[in-house]
C-alpha cells in the first residue's frame, strides 16, 4: 500500500469520523446535559476546530488522489468507482465550503453575541448539512469499495 493510499484513507477517515462522532455522540451528550449558554459556544468551539481538520483533510484527499489517478494511468482509464468517487468528493467539498464559510461564521457571530436561537438555528442547519455530507461520504466509500 502506498503512503499516498494511506494518507488518502487517513484523511477520508478523519472527516467522515469526525462527522459521524459529532452528529451521534457530541451533539445528543451536549443537548443532553448544558443548557445553550454552555451548549452553543461548545459546539462553536467544537465545529471550528473540526473545520480546521477537514481544511487539512481536503487538501490531502485531494492531493493524494489526483496523485493515485494519475500514477494509475489518469482519469481516462479509472474504473467508474473512482469517477463516483471524484464527484462525490467534490460536492462534499462543496457543502463544507458552504457550512464552514456560510453558516459556521453566521453561528460563531450569533454565539457571541449571545443570541442562543439564532445561534441554535444556524446548528440546526449545519447539522442538517454535516449529515448530508456524512451519508455521502458513506456512500461514496461504499460504491467505491463495490465497484
Amino acid at each position: 500500500m502506498s503512503v499516498s493510499l494511506v494518507l488518502h484513507l487517513l484523511a477520508a477517515m478523519l472527516w467522515i469520523g469526525g462527522m459521524a462522532f459529532a452528529h451521534f455522540a457530541l451533539r445528543p451528550a451536549a443537548i443532553a446535559t448544558l443548557a445553550p449558554p454552555q451548549r452553543l459556544p461548545l459546539m462553536s468551539a467544537a465545529i471550528g476546530r473540526f473545520f480546521r481538520m477537514v481544511m487539512g483533510a481536503v487538501v490531502v484527499l485531494l492531493a493524494t488522489g489526483l496523485h493515485l489517478v494519475f500514477a494509475h494511468g489518469g482519469f481516462a482509464a479509472a474504473r467508474p468507482g473512482i469517477h463516483i468517487m471524484y464527484t462525490g468528493a467534490l460536492v462534499m467539498i462543496v457543502i463544507f465550503g458552504y457550512i464552514a464559510h456560510g453558516c459556521y461564521p453566521k453561528m460563531r457571530r450569533h454565539v457571541e453575541a449571545q443570541e442562543w436561537p439564532a445561534a441554535a438555528a444556524r446548528l440546526d442547519t449545519i447539522r442538517k448539512l454535516v449529515l448530508a455530507n456524512l451519508v455521502l461520504g458513506v456512500l461514496i466509500v461504499t460504491v467505491v469499495k463495490l465497484m
